[in-house]
């Protein structure tokens, strides 16, 4: 009842039909995407102020922590006398 039914003498295809092969696979347009000389100007530009800032603050970092331990050792030798 359920057991599949073969043909009694399978005949092989006369000729083989292939279409992936023939034509090229389909791709997809990329989209162009061109940057102007100024928008790379900004973004250099924006680094290297954001980098400025960045070691000002930690010039600004150290310089307070060597403050602090020189007041430190200050009001620490004035409290002993």
């Amino acid at each position: 009842m359920f057991l599949p039914k073969y043909p009694d003498s399978p005949t092989p295809p006369t000729h083989i039909t292939s279409t992936a092969a023939d034509s090229a696979p389909a791709r997809r347009p990329v989209p162009q995407i061109s940057v102007s000389t100024g928008a790379v100007a900004a973004v250099l530009l924006g680094g290297v102020v954001l980098t400025a800032l960045l070691a000002a603050v930690a010039v600004s970092a150290v310089s307070v922590a060597v403050a602090a331990v020189v007041l430190r050792s200050l009001l620490r030798d004035h409290h002993r006398r």
